[in-house]
Formats: C-alpha cells, structure tokens, sequence
C-alpha cells in the first residue's frame, strides 16, 4: 500500500515537473509577450520575467520592443527639375503596441521596409536637386511623417528618418562643378571692377590736388623714382610727363639781352617778336631786276 502511494506520489510530481516545464516561459525585460490560446488573444501582454502557459493550447509570440534600425535600399528617381539621382536613407522606429504588431500585420519590419522605400520613391519625384542636397532637415520631416501615417496602424512608431546619401551622375558633378567655378569667377571679377572703380575715384581726387599745385606733380614723380630704385634693377625707364616740361620752361627766365620774360602761360615762341627784314642796297635790287631772265649780267670790259 505504501510503495503504491509512493508510486502515485512519484508519478503526480514527474507529470508537475513535465508540466511546469512545458508551461514555464521566460520573457526578456526588452520583450513583451503576446498569447493565444486556440487561436485568439488571450488576456493582457505579458510583461518581462517568468509566466506560465498551457501547453498544447496556449501560444507565446514575443515581440521586441528596442528601437529598430533598419537601411532602406537606394532608390532610383527623377526630381522635380529633371534630374536622375540616387538615394537612399536609414529609419528608425519601435514597436508601441505588440499585439496590433502581431495582429494587423503580417510582418511588420517587411512592412516598414517597404513603406519607406515607397515613401523615399515619392520624396525623390516632389523634390528638386537643390532641396536633396542642402534642405535634408525639411525632407526627413516629410519622410517620417509619411511613414508614421500608416505604421500607427500596425502599432509600430516611427522614431527617425534620415537620409543617408545622394549620388549623382558624373555629368551632373561636372555641371555642378563649372557652375560653381563660374559663380566663383563671376564674384571675383565684380570685385575687382569694383576695386578699380573706387581707385578711380581717388585717383580722380588726386589729380584735381595735382592740378591746383603742379609742384605735386614733381614730387609724385620723384617718389616713383625712390619706388622703383629700390627694386635694384638695372635699367629703369622713367616717363617724362609733358606738364613737368611745361612747368619747367614757365619757370626758367630768358637770357639777358633778349627782351623781357614772356608772360605767365604764353609759350616762349609767341613772346618773341619776330625780327623784321634788312632792307635791301639799290645795286642789290639792280641786280635783282637784271637777272630777271634767269642770265647773268656781263661784267666791263677794262679799256
């Protein structure tokens, strides 16, 4: 009779341990566990740690609940303005509710894959070249707010979208980049006829200053020669302005016994009267008339 209660004893504790073990689940602390028993949800989530459920009737989907990096492949498309690019980005996002995760979806990271990859598709066609390159923040708000439309759905959230990369064709970067030269070009000649424009100014400026004292010119003249004296050069052309020979022959007085200096700002030509002819001898102009033929005149004969 004892070894029978025994036996019993034995078996009910084998069949307990069987079942606990075939019951017993053990659920991580970034998991939440999801059950249906003969098909249909049971009960609430289950949290992290250890839960039992009953075997051969029960079933325990786990769901992960970290925050999912995933790439989304390059997409091919045509911008708005006509050019052919190449993108393609990374998403980030979490699951909220781990039985809309299991129930409304078949897979939800296949989903979202593909959710992104049409949503990156539709980005590229409504963008131009110029925004895809320098105004990334705006599209990525875009973007995440055209995937987190539909994932709320599948109790997924959408923590972040970011575009990773745009590539061009060879023929567009050499575009981009002539135009970028030629940009470049463009500011530097706008600069420098500015440069030259206000070098006029005061170039104008110091020639009315020249003009009001010509001495100016002098000593600007010289300072050019200290100029390019320093250089140790071993010819050195030197212009001769004609003022400075102007300013010079006004300056200079006339030899003693030629009359008076001329007047300031006359030439020295125009000062000098001219001489007038010496009268002629009247043998001279005898002569004159006899040689009119173009003959000589015969001289005497001596007796």
């Amino acid at each position: 009779m004892v070894e029978a209660l025994v036996a019993t004893a034995v078996a009910v504790g084998s069949a307990g341990i069987v079942y606990v073990m075939a019951a017993a689940r053990v659920v991580k602390q970034y998991e939440r566990g999801v059950v249906f028993r003969l098909g249909k949800l049971r009960g609430s989530v289950r949290g992290p740690g250890f839960t039992l459920i009953l075997p051969f009737a029960d079933r325990l989907h786990k769901v992960n609940m970290q925050i999912v990096t995933m790439p989304v492949p390059a997409q091919d498309g045509i911008t708005r303005d006509n050019v052919t690019v190449r993108v393609d980005a990374v998403i980030y996002f979490k699951v909220v509710d781990p039985a809309d995760a299991v129930i409304q979806v078949e897979d939800y990271r296949f989903a979202v894959s593909q959710m992104a990859q049409t949503s990156l598709r539709s980005i590229i066609g409504k963008s131009d070249l110029d925004d895809l390159l320098s105004n990334r923040e705006k599209l990525n708000q875009g973007l995440e707010l055209m995937i987190d439309s539909p994932a709320m759905g599948w109790g997924v959230q959408i923590d972040r979208v970011e575009i990773k990369d745009v590539s061009l064709p060879e023929t567009m970067k050499r575009s981009m980049a002539r135009q970028a030269e030629a940009d470049r070009e463009r500011r530097a000649r706008v600069i420098n006829a500015d440069a030259e424009l206000q070098a006029s100014k005061k170039l104008a400026e110091a020639a009315g200053v020249m003009s009001q004292q010509p001495a100016a010119l002098q000593l600007r003249l010289l300072q050019t020669v200290v100029a390019v004296a320093a250089e140790k050069n071993s010819t050195l052309v030197l212009p001769f302005p004609v003022e400075l020979l102007r300013f010079l022959e006004r300056a200079a007085p006339l030899p003693a016994g030629e009359g008076s200096a001329p007047a300031a700002g006359a030439p020295a030509a125009e000062a000098v009267e001219a001489e007038a002819p010496a009268p002629e001898a009247p043998g001279a102009q005898a002569h004159s008339e006899l040689g009119m033929e173009g003959q000589p005149a015969e001289p005497p004969s001596i007796p």
